[in-house]
């Protein structure tokens, strides 16, 4: 390829990932938290009565018949787990979202809880879930932003664009080195080969992964519009009837009696003759007492991909027993179905079990390091160019105003959303039972800490900001696996540990990433000390 078409190439490579390269670091480092969304949820939900067991299957007839008997509203949309963890409720729970939410955003949602009593009653409770973990899936999923709207994931899916012009335009600048490029890892004291050595081979190796994201995240952002093209093209203009069951239009139009509701049990039996190898989670009832009434029986299946972050599910008639639709049930989808559902197992890493969950978790962290890292090399360059211009005029180099602010807001940007997620977290148990509405204050504390750790970077410029927003990191991150003990050896401080081995990964992954950032804070140290003076990344050159 001609050499002016590769600067051309190389140009629209850089320039993409810099537009892109901050919002996506807070993309892959919440995606990356995110792959393990149930362990967090799990660590951050406090000891409750309501929470914790699950309900014998024999008494859930009885609580759901007297629950809908009592709160009719609930029958449009609950559900019944039947895992026992420390974030789910005993008992059926449903939720009743604000006037005009988002259908994806949940955040005003108000959550109840019904069990049954010992003499045989309904309890109905409002339960507040902690809202951690949906809260830095949001973070994830329109990367950075605080509410997954419409119009957020359409920027999220402007800034996925760029990504995946950033990908085509990056492979066709190595193209012409490709192999020697692979093969180099040159360890020396030029530190910007180096980094570009490292991000070239973390950029090839991880290609498949970050295509998968970049094509998965376009689908998401603008996926109204593409279930609009299959309700077209597969479903006849009868999408809902996919979700709802099918032949329900000669359903009676009066409200149905609950208690002429199937057991739960025999529900259960009709997914497993469907699919031995399918593993039931919870049964999610829509619109229990309506002409389309329907149950979702959500779950897993180790042999097969889910297409959805939660599993996949098969719907059955909770009157009859009879499969309204499988389209969704993980080993049993249609070609078309089988399509759209890969998209979402791709980009959610629900296949191969907890081997592929930890690949998923790496790839995320090395991903917003190659972002990170895209920035960082840009500024490099301009520190070469800037004093090759000074030695032909023979002035000391000094760098460009507009290097330094980018400097700055990489550092700020990405080093404030570590330490923001890394604080939100410890939170959810140092504010339980403090403050009124714990959800509103994950929010504040993380967009308090982001945009505190922005205005420093920009204060205090690069060099000094990283040093301290890297030991700031690892104090925070920390002060996770902290806290667990503190609540372990304190119970009079009001927190509390979870002895499960999904909690105490938390703990435990958290201290590795505290150990991380300190090796990161000391190698940065003797970079911005020891480092070329000319380099925004040197005290030296802030003090000149």
């Amino acid at each position: 390829m001609r050499s002016e078409f590769i600067r051309i190439y190389k140009s629209v490579h850089t320039w993409t990932g810099i537009v892109a390269g901050m919002a996506l670091f807070v993309a892959f480092y919440a995606g990356a938290i995110t792959i393990f969304k149930e362990p967090l949820a799990r660590w951050a939900a406090p000891p409750s009565a309501m929470h914790g067991s699950a309900i014998p299957l024999n008494e859930a007839p009885v609580l759901i018949v007297r629950t809908l008997q009592e709160q009719p509203a609930a029958a449009k949309d609950f559900r019944l787990h039947l895992k026992a963890a420390e974030h789910l409720p005993q008992g059926i729970s449903w939720q009743v979202s604000a006037e005009g939410a988002d259908d994806h955003d949940h955040s005003s949602a108000r959550h109840y809880v019904a069990s049954l009593e010992a003499d045989g009653g309904v309890r109905v409770d409002e339960a507040h879930p902690s809202g951690l973990a949906d809260f830095i899936d949001t973070l994830h999923r329109v990367v950075g932003l605080p509410y997954d709207t419409d119009p957020n994931r359409w920027i999220m899916g402007i800034i996925a664009g760029l990504y995946a012009l950033a990908l085509v335009s990056g492979v066709i600048v190595l193209l012409p080195s490709l192999v020697k490029d692979f093969f180099a890892l040159r360890v020396s004291k030029n530190l910007k080969r180096m980094w570009l050595d490292a991000h070239n081979v973390v950029g090839i190796v991880s290609l498949p992964f970050h295509i998968v994201m970049a094509l998965t995240a376009i689908v998401f952002a603008y996926h109204d519009g593409f279930y609009f093209i299959q309700d077209k093209l597969i479903h006849d203009g009868k999408w809902s009837t996919a979700f709802q069951g099918r032949g329900s239009s000669a359903a009676p139009a009066i409200p149905r009696d609950p208690a002429a509701m199937l057991p739960p049990a025999d529900l259960l039996a009709s997914a497993q003759a469907l699919s031995p190898t399918f593993e039931a989670t919870s049964l999610q009832y829509l619109n229990a007492t309506g002409p389309r009434a329907a149950v979702r029986v959500w779950g897993h299946d180790p042999t097969a991909h889910s297409p959805r972050f939660v599993g996949g599910f098969v719907a059955v008639d909770p009157y009859s027993g009879k499969i309204m639709s499988a389209d969704f049930l993980p080993g049993h989808q249609n070609l078309p179905n089988a399509i759209v559902g890969s998209f979402f197992a791709l980009h959610f890493g629900t296949y191969g079990g907890t081997p592929v969950q930890w690949m998923y978790f790496l790839l995320g962290l090395a991903g917003a390091w190659l972002f990170y890292g895209g920035n960082l090399l840009w500024v490099e360059t301009r520190r070469i160019k800037a004093a090759r211009a000074s030695d032909a005029i023979g002035l000391p180099p000094e760098q460009r105003r507009d290097v330094r602010w980018m400097a700055a807001a990489t550092v700020g940007v990405c080093l404030g959303a570590v330490c923001a997620i890394s604080l939100t977290i410890v939170a959810a148990k140092w504010l339980h039972g403090r403050v009124e509405d714990l959800n509103a204050w994950h929010q504040g504390i993380y967009y308090a800490v982001f945009f505190a750790a922005l205005v420093w970077a920009f204060q205090r410029g690069a060099a000094r900001s990283a040093v301290h927003l890297l030991w700031l990191a690892a104090a925070f991150t920390f002060a996770i696996p902290a806290t667990s003990l503190l609540a372990w050896l304190l119970p009079s401080l009001g927190m509390w540990t979870h002895g499960s081995a999904a909690a105490l990964g938390v703990d435990a992954t958290a201290l590795a990433g505290g150990l991380g950032f300190v090796w990161l804070a000391l190698a940065t140290t003797r970079r911005v000390m020891h480092g070329p003076g000319d380099s925004v990344w040197s005290v030296q050159s802030e003090k000149s």
